[in-house]
């Protein structure tokens, strides 16, 4: 007796044990449009002295680093991306105008002598803190001299607060400070200039107490002044961080209230359940008993793929927790091909029971998962590599959550199957039947590929719909990928737009695009910095009332166009991936008709987007990729089962086998997208604006995907099988049966 199903009863109990124990321990880390705060990402730029690479940009980041733990900041991520960027991760900061103006500061620290006031017209001349132009001698201690600044008061000293600077060396100092008191007390010559970026952030005067020549000794000194504590903590900060070795720019900023993500976790997590209970209902309703233990091993999935994230330690994004509601739809595909193949053992060989048919039925049906579950991990794969910020997340989620289905149908759906499906009849199981549609499909038999002309002419003609759309109407580029600024604004009562519109003219920009949706007000504008977006808020809180800033994105215009690049580079990728999958895993003719079909899916989802005005950027581009990843799952299944009937239908023509692969497999296809559909509906109403146009793009792509797998792949691999002089698969070979032998074959 075979001790298969015993192991994999051990496997799937050491799975859930082990999801369960990580997921009650661990602690998802939560990305800032999740939790709130602001995301900084810098590029390095060559200097007159320095080149920006990789080393250059390390040291960057250390200078960086040093100034967020001086900032205070909680849990501050700084790590480099590439060669020349870095990332700047800030929970619970809020106004980005500090943080930028702190941390991304870029000149070399300097200390320099004040030689007096400068004359008219001395380009060399820098203002001082009150606007007073100094002509300064040259560097006599550099940033890399300090070692430590801090912020401090002592009410022994009266109110205020001061910064203590130490040295490395005390001997620069001295020398500079006891240069300095030989000037009369009120003089300038006796003040010292710190300088960064071109700027003098601090020039004290030497204290009267100091004597001429002898300086300030031992190595640390003091600054006071009228400072406010944020001011000598920002003074603090940038003294002790050091000099930057290589100027850096601002080419992204978003930053993220902490309302806004709490209501989105909990609009996907509404979505979620929702989806998933009609998800289950839907899959118990058609396949019964072997339905409701895959609505079990459902949830199962939900725990292993909520495991895999914390235990990756992955970022849980606002598109990631998208993306872990989406597949769990998507994990419904695997039980349903699993289901439709027992079905078909159980009817063409009832007399061997309902435990062989399933056993087949998980058999027969690993081709086709694993084909369909790896273009899926092609497309979260190209979601990682060349989508920026939060879209990332959403291709780990995904990659997860395939692999968490495969564990999910292959074995908890297995071992819970294996240990019921013996108590019961076959009708209670689900699979005694190839139900009602299939039977109805095959009483009737209809030649679908009869009018495959008239198909191919249909997606023609959506194909020059969608072409008409982008001709007259463009595509509406988020600001991902034009660059620019969008702010939105929470309004505590509803808001005429024409008001807001107005506000925001008053405030200086008059170009800007004003946008109202539920209790919020998006602004669209060019490059602008985050004073002209306070300006923007105080004139909104005059005209409609008390508004409050939920997300504030900018993004550079070199960034914008890289990303829109990469954006036509993924989806060419993408489409080119699968070709070369398909061709290798079937036959070029195939991989060519299942590209032609992605191809009218993904022009039409772009052209009904272009024709409705809705926004294309990171998030359109990952549901674009989802649908690619999606929509060749059901050619995989189309072609799996023509590669299936071809051989033992030579004599057939080859439209009238593509035809019963079609009418064999439309249970599977109905099944699996109304599976995705439930969840993808239940985004769209509960996900708010973001995930609803996710939900919609997606909502799009499965129906017109469902759809082209037939009436596009179909057809186009009957046109191009007439054009190609590779041979039909060949039958496979009957196994050899076992030589039965009489007696034990032993010799005496």
């Amino acid at each position: 007796m075979s001790r298969a199903p015993l192991w994999r009863a051990v496997a799937a109990l050491a799975v859930i044990a082990t999801s369960l124990l990580l997921a009650l321990t661990m602690a998802p880390r939560l990305g800032l449009d999740l939790r709130g705060g602001t995301q900084l990402v810098f590029e390095t730029k060559d200097s007159s002295t320095v080149k920006a690479d990789a080393d250059a940009t390390d040291r960057a980041l250390d200078v960086l680093r040093r100034r967020a733990d001086a900032l205070g900041v909680v849990d501050p991520t700084l790590v480099r991306s590439g060669e020349r960027r870095i990332i700047v991760e800030l929970p619970g900061v809020l106004d980005p105008r500090e943080a930028a103006a702190v941390i991304g500061k870029t000149a070399q620290l300097n200390f320099h002598p004040v030689l007096g006031p400068a004359e008219d017209g001395d380009k060399d001349a820098v203002a001082d803190e009150s606007g007073q132009k100094l002509k300064l001698g040259p560097v006599a201690l550099s940033g890399a001299g300090v070692t430590d600044a801090a912020a401090r008061s002592d009410p022994q000293m009266g109110p205020g607060w001061f910064v203590t600077i130490d040295f490395k060396e005390p001997g620069p100092w001295r020398e500079l400070t006891g240069k300095a008191a030989c000037a009369p007390v009120g003089d300038h010559k006796r003040r010292v200039a710190i300088v960064l970026d071109n700027a003098i952030i601090s020039s004290p005067q030497v204290a009267d107490s100091v004597a001429c020549d002898a300086g300030i000794s031992g190595g640390t000194t003091q600054i006071t002044g009228s400072f406010t504590p944020q001011e000598a903590q920002n003074l603090a900060v940038l003294i002790k961080g050091g000099s930057l070795p290589v100027p850096l720019d601002l080419v992204e900023q978003r930053t993220v209230g902490p309302t806004l993500g709490a209501d989105a976790i909990a609009a996907s997590a509404k979505a979620g359940v929702v989806g998933v209970i009609l998800t289950a209902v839907f899959i118990g309703v058609v396949y019964r008993l072997v339905g409701v233990l895959a609505a079990v091993a459902l949830a199962c999935y939900g725990l292993i793929s909520y495991a895999g994230l914390v235990a990756m330690g992955a970022t849980l994004t606002l598109p990631g927790l998208a993306g872990f509601v989406l597949a769990i739809g998507m994990a419904v595909d695997a039980n349903v091909l699993v289901f439709e193949r027992a079905r078909e053992e159980y009817g063409a060989a009832p007399r061997r029971g309902l435990k062989a048919a399933l056993d087949r039925g998980f058999k027969n049906a690993w081709s086709a998962i694993a084909d369909s579950n790896i273009t899926t991990l092609l497309a979260a794969g190209l979601l990682f590599w060349l989508a920026s910020g939060p879209v990332k997340g959403f291709g780990v989620t995904l990659a997860i959550g395939v692999l968490a289905s495969l564990v999910s149908a292959m074995l908890i759906t297995r071992v819970l199957v294996a240990a019921l499906i013996g108590r019961i009849g076959p009708r209670a199981s689900g699979i005694g039947s190839i139900g009602r549609v299939r039977t109805w499909l095959t009483r009737r038999d209809p030649d679908l590929m009869r009018g495959r002309r008239l198909w191919l002419a249909v997606a023609a003609g959506l194909l020059v719909l969608a072409g008409a759309g982008l001709v007259t109407r463009g595509l509406n580029y988020g600001v991902e990928f034009t660059g620019g600024r969008i702010v939105e604004f929470g309004t505590s009562r509803p808001v005429d737009v024409a008001t807001a519109r107005q506000a925001v003219a008053d405030a200086g920009f008059p170009s800007a695009v004003v946008q109202q949706s539920d209790d919020a007000i998006s602004v669209r504008t060019g490059q602008i910095g985050a004073d002209d977006v306070v300006r923007m808020e105080e004139a909104l809180d005059r005209r409609v009332g008390e508004v409050t800033k939920q997300r504030d994105e900018l993004i550079g215009p070199s960034l914008g166009e890289e990303l829109r690049r990469n954006a036509l580079i993924a989806l060419a990728v993408a489409l080119a991936a699968q070709l070369v999958y398909l061709a290798f895993r079937f036959r070029w003719t195939f991989g060519t008709a299942a590209v032609a079909a992605l191809f009218v899916d993904a022009a039409v989802v772009v052209g009904a987007f272009a024709w409705m005005g809705k926004p294309i950027d990171g998030v359109f581009l990952a549901a674009m990729l989802t649908i690619i990843g999606y929509s060749v799952n059901d050619k995989v299944v189309l072609f799996d089962r023509v590669r299936e009937l071809w051989p033992v239908r030579r004599g057939e023509p080859f439209g009238r086998v593509v035809n019963t692969a079609i009418l064999q497999t439309v249970p599977r296809t109905v099944n699996t997208g109304l599976g995705a559909l439930f969840i993808l509906a239940a985004l769209a109403v509960f996900g708010g604006d973001s995930l609803r146009d996710f939900a919609i793009a997606l909502l799009i792509g499965i129906i017109v995907g469902t759809l082209s797998s037939s009436f596009v792949a179909g057809p186009a691999a009957i046109a191009l099988e007439r054009r190609t002089t590779q041979p039909p698969p060949a039958p496979a070979a009957p196994r050899a049966r076992p030589v039965r032998r009489d007696g034990s074959g032993a010799v005496v």
